[in-house]
């Protein structure tokens, strides 16, 4: 890690400014790695560092968590990126599809969990590490190795991330997630975890809930669900969460629409994982999709398809990947 912390710092060089781009519609791994990058280069070299993102932070505890930190975070402008500096990419890659940076603009920085894409070759430095359950450690063990202890509110946004992208270490935590868990826990300021985790959600959040379980259907240990139109992106993820938790369930999938564009989550508790994979499948060649073993997303432009007709494509495309027959094993949820 001590080398890997020069090659970091060697990588931005003379520069006094750095963008920082965590994934569209940003979720707390990618705020909390964007921050704790920001912290450690301001420490370490005295470093500007402009945290911007492009889509919508939508999830009651994620505005909840950059509320805490002192709204960190603004949207990306047209300006950001027409100026000549390093360009930092947390907890995504380039050509991955769901972040900001130019096609043909080279990232400085890429550190990232998610299976390594051939784009980030062209990086100055990256830390790519796909066995890992969040990008969150790995800038807890960049902290460590610079020797800096964590402020408590970039402690408590690490823990955040590491618990949410592993579900409290249940989900794809590897034996560094668990290291960097338990390294950071008594930093946090408890107080502040719990009325991030305990956010206040709008009436529209128990309108999808109701949506996506009277539409969820069974296939053996699979559950489906379509949420219909969606106020934000990121309800589609927080709704296959929900239905992850159904008891005997390896897989949860939900599809919402935001904007003409179908949104697709999946979950899985299998052993083998290969969420990122079966999001693949789904969306096909006619759109973006990518992840991990455990969590993944995509989206289709719908150009003008049927929603549901393109939901239920979908959902058969999944369940012919997963070798389950759809037509004679599916059961609703809900009756």
């Amino acid at each position: 890690m001590k080398r890997n912390l020069d090659l970091l710092l060697e990588a931005v060089g003379a520069a006094r400014r750095v963008l920082l781009l965590p994934h569209n519609d940003p979720d707390p791994d990618a705020i909390a790695s964007a921050v704790a990058l920001r912290h450690l280069l301001a420490e370490m070299l005295g470093v500007e560092s402009h945290i911007v993102y492009r889509g919508i932070i939508g999830r009651a505890e994620n505005k909840a968590l950059v509320e805490y930190l002192d709204h960190p975070l603004r949207r990306l402008s047209g300006a950001d990126l027409k100026q000549a500096q390093p360009i930092g990419l947390l907890d995504t890659q380039p050509g991955a599809g769901n972040n900001a940076l130019p096609a043909g603009r080279k990232a400085t920085i890429v550190i990232d969990h998610h299976p390594l894409r051939d784009e980030t070759s062209g990086a100055v430095f990256s830390d790519v590490r796909p066995a890992l359950g969040s990008t969150s450690t790995i800038l807890t063990e960049y902290l460590q190795a610079a020797e800096i202890e964590p402020p408590p509110t970039v402690a408590t946004a690490l823990f955040y991330g590491i618990q949410t992208d592993t579900l409290g270490l249940v989900r794809g935590a590897s034996p560094l997630d668990r290291e960097a868990y338990f390294y950071l826990q008594p930093r946090i300021e408890v107080d502040a975890l719990v009325e991030i985790e305990r956010a206040q959600v709008p009436a529209e959040y128990f309108q999808r809930m109701d949506d996506a379980l009277h539409t969820a259907r069974i296939y053996k240990d699979v559950v489906i669900s379509y949420a219909g139109h969606m106020r934000r992106p990121d309800l589609a993820a927080e709704m296959a969460d929900l239905l992850l938790r159904l008891q005997g369930m390896q897989w949860a999938l939900c599809m919402g629409v935001y904007k003409d564009v179908m949104i697709v989550a999946v979950r899985s508790r299998a052993r083998r994982g290969g969420a990122g994979i079966l999001a693949q499948v789904m969306v096909d060649n006619e759109g973006t999709a990518g992840g991990h073993g455990t969590m993944a997303g995509g989206q289709i432009p719908l150009q003008g398809a049927d929603p549901e007709e393109v939901a239920q494509q979908l959902a058969h495309r999944a369940l012919s990947h997963l070798q389950i027959r759809a037509e004679t094993s599916g059961r609703p949820l809900m009756d």
